[in-house]
């Protein structure tokens, strides 16, 4: 399951921590559950800079 935001027809991944839209041209990363590998987890750069806590909402499993 992947959430994204379409906008003019261009399609935004939502962060996992702060759920704001990520655009293309930022340093965000994307990788599968490291508990379950059914979500795929998207952090835009900020939470990654700012080491904020995800939630898989597929098992809940929590990371920086």
């Amino acid at each position: 399951m992947i959430i994204v935001v379409i906008t003019k027809g261009i399609v935004y991944p939502l962060c996992t921590s702060c759920n704001r839209p990520i655009s293309p041209d930022e340093k965000s990363v994307n990788f599968p559950c490291p508990n379950c590998s059914k979500i795929v987890i998207w952090r835009c750069e900020l939470c990654r800079e700012l080491a904020r806590i995800y939630v898989c909402p597929s098992c809940s499993f929590e990371g920086p």
